[in-house]
């Protein structure tokens, strides 16, 4: 490779995410600058480059120097020292005072602000508050550019060493090099295998307990995302084994010691060893301790004469109830804690309404919840009543001080009520139980059927499956929901049967399946309906009322690709008025549709929140999303990958959502997740119609196959353990 040398005229373009850069340099020799390419993590106009690389011909831009390797350092000439100085690199220093600067102290000054500061005010116009400034803004990007060179050298691309400068600062180089493994744990985004490659360039021994022992909490933390609590131990080592490429008997010590410190817990449930993070057994225990206490003792609420009450509240609501509605609203009032579950139409949310009014009457104070925010405005909607996240309730902190409400500071009412039960984790249920005051009464509604919290546990399913808690199992449709096609459909799947639709299709009816052959023709009919079928004949828009829902991310007819097909015919490129940028792969565009990915208490948007990019600027990169209930929220480039695409999102992410339209692909290509509870969830997320296109084999499939894989843990056992 040749080599070149030189000193940065200009910084043409210079990327975050991968140090990609494209500049202008001034060598010696040559009367116009020389265009080179490479990544560099920082880099500043006057600076002195070293590149090592070749000359490449690029016919739309001329001849380059394409470099393998640059290095960058302090420029040295007066000139160079000048142009840094003004780039705005250093906060109190731009164009005037960095000719002043140098014509006072020549290539001296880095010196002065580096060790005698205080002749800065020297200069005529740099007073005490600016000299500061300098001092301050120096001492900053010097800090930067030791950290961010380090962390390049250790295979970190510059995204990513944004992220960790941001979480450690001064510390960073020290937490690289002698805690890798803590990246993962701390930064989104940053794994397992970018830690470990780390700790590999750092010297770290494959065998060592520290590696080991990081690889074990990560498969445990990874069977969490999954699902589980925990994990047999013989599932746990042959995972083990795989990852980290060492032997059982290097791990098995390591395992027994963290156990043994009390880092991991073991225990033995249905002749099954099963390790558990202490957190996630903790939570289980708690929540079995918590609602085994509720249960064993009686509603505390003022007298209330069940039949009269039944008789006022329908008379008020104008709705008769059934004999099964009846009795769960009866069960309400006698008990302590009580479990309201069933599919749509069976009167949930009557039941949910004729419980709230006569208990209100009765000057009892409820408390509404639901764990997404759609879902509690869907609760707010449908009582009259204020209704709030899990997070908010509890009023989540951000920073690591965790919920302000708990067992020391607890919430205050008489009737806690948590709706979509079914998406709380084992860890956000003990929150939520644990900041209940004493004497209050707990109603949890959902429908059991649905799929399970994306986090670990499968709490809902464990409450009624235990016996332990009085449970109202609502299995009625009423005569008005039964109408409903999309209605028909849900109770069909859920028992295992096709679902019908009539030949010919009637005009008003709501549930349609198309059928397609190919994922090509399955995806470009998805695209159509979204663009023209269904605004056309429903009168929707597409941004505001229909949303495709995927089984998964991944294949032709996963949410990446249909995001971009999606993308391309509803919010196509145009003129300066959509700007848009590309980051981790995915073109950002003014006018999209985005969901947030993950809770980010600061911005106040949370995982599941479903918005519009509304502003976008390019230098440096912003992005302004609005969500749908008129949250507004500001990314930057290091914090985007929080955003996705949302013309597509997965059946997951749809859970406690309503949607006016819905489009499901149904194709042999999602086979692996072609589940009966997933194709039900997805059909129930749609409000006024549903649209199933694809291979009728697949429908078949998903119908027939019920439940996922075995979630392992120790709710169910603690619950029944109790009632013993």
């Amino acid at each position: 490779m040749e080599q070149l040398n030189g000193t940065v005229e200009r910084v043409t373009y210079h990327t975050e995410d991968t140090g990609y850069s494209v500049l202008k340099v001034k060598v010696r020799g040559r009367h116009e600058p020389v265009t080179v390419t490479g990544n560099v993590p920082l880099v500043h106009e006057g600076e002195a480059i070293a590149a090592e690389g070749d000359w490449v011909l690029v016919p739309e831009y001329g001849r380059q120097f394409k470099a393998q390797k640059i290095e960058t350092t302090a420029p040295a000439s007066r000139e160079g020292i000048e142009k840094y100085l003004a780039s705005g690199l250093i906060e109190g220093i731009g164009p005037v005072y960095a000719k002043k600067l140098v014509d006072k102290f020549g290539d001296e000054i880095f010196d002065v602000i580096e060790h005698n500061s205080a002749r800065l005010q020297e200069v005529p116009g740099v007073g005490r508050k600016r000299r500061l400034e300098i001092k301050s803004g120096w001492e900053k990007q010097k800090s930067v550019r030791e950290i961010m060179v380090f962390l390049h050298r250790h295979g970190i691309s510059t995204g990513k060493a944004v992220k960790i400068f941001k979480q450690y600062g001064p510390a960073a180089m020290e937490t690289v090099a002698n805690h890798p493994y803590q990246l993962a744990k701390d930064i989104h985004g940053i794994g397992f295998k970018t830690a470990d490659g780390i700790a590999q360039r750092t010297g770290l021994a494959v065998d060592s307990p520290e590696r080991v022992r990081a690889g074990l909490f990560h498969l445990l933390l990874a069977a969490g995302s999954e699902g589980h609590t925990a994990l047999p131990r013989a599932q746990l080592l042959t995972q083990a084994v795989e990852l980290l490429g060492v032997p059982p008997e290097v791990l098995e010590p390591v395992l027994d010691a963290a156990v043994e410190g009390g880092e991991l817990r073991r225990e033995l449930i249905q002749d099954t060893e099963l390790i558990f993070p202490p957190h996630l057994a903790r939570a289980e225990e708690e929540i079995a301790a918590r609602l085994k206490k509720l249960a064993a003792q009686p509603a505390a609420y003022p007298a209330i004469d069940q039949e009269k009450a039944l008789a006022w509240v329908q008379r008020h609501t104008g709705k008769e109830l059934a004999p099964g509605q009846a009795e769960a609203v009866r069960l309400a009032l006698t008990s302590r804690v009580l479990v309201i579950t069933g599919g749509p139409g069976v009167g949930k949310t009557t039941i949910l309404q004729s419980i709230l009014r006569i208990l209100t009457a009765k000057n009892i104070h409820a408390v509404l919840a639901a764990p997404t925010g759609r879902a509690a405005r869907r609760m707010a909607e449908s009582t009259g009543m204020e209704a709030k996240t899990i997070h908010r309730l509890l009023e989540f902190a951000p920073g690591g001080e965790g919920f302000k409400k708990n067992a020391v500071t607890p919430l205050t009412g008489n009737l806690f009520v948590l709706d979509e039960t079914s998406m709380v984790d084992v860890s956000l249920m003990a929150h939520y139980l644990r900041a209940l005051p004493e004497g209050g009464h707990l109603l949890l509604v959902g429908d059991v059927d649905q799929l399970p919290s994306v986090g670990p546990g499968t709490v809902l399913k464990d409450l009624i499956d235990s016996g332990t808690l009085p449970v109202a199992r609502l299995t009625e449709v009423f005569r008005q929901a039964a109408e409903s096609r999309i209605i028909q459909a849900a109770h069909a799947i859920n028992q295992g049967k096709i679902p019908w639709v009539p030949k010919p299709v009637p005009p008003d009816c709501d549930f349609h399946f198309i059928e397609r052959d190919t994922p090509e023709a399955i995806a470009e009919t998805l695209v159509h309906l979204a663009r023209e079928r269904i605004p056309n004949a429903f009168g929707m828009d597409p941004l505001r009322d229909i949303q495709v829902l995927c089984p998964m991310n991944r294949g032709l007819l996963g949410t990446a690709n249909l995001n971009v097909l999606l993308q391309q015919s509803l919010n196509p490129p145009g003129d300066w008025t959509k700007p848009e940028a590309d980051r981790y792969g995915i073109t950002y565009r003014q006018g999209d549709k985005v969901i947030q990915t993950r809770n980010n208490y600061d911005k106040d948007a949370f995982n599941g929140d479903i918005g519009r990019i509304t502003g976008m600027a390019a230098d440096p990169l912003e992005v302004l999303v609005e969500f749908e209930d008129g949250r507004q929220a500001s990314y930057d480039s290091g914090d985007l990958d929080e955003l996705r695409p949302a013309w597509a999102i997965t059946i997951h992410k749809s859970q406690g959502s309503e949607f006016p339209a819905v489009v499901i692909p149904v194709s042999t290509q999602h086979y692996v997740m072609l589940q009966r509870n997933l194709l039900y969830t997805g059909v129930t997320r749609g409000r006024r119609l549903v649209i199933l296109v694809g291979d009728p084999k697949a429908l078949g499939i998903a119908v027939r196959t019920v439940g996922a894989s075995k979630r392992w843990g120790g709710l169910l056992h603690r619950l029944t353990l109790e009632t013993k």
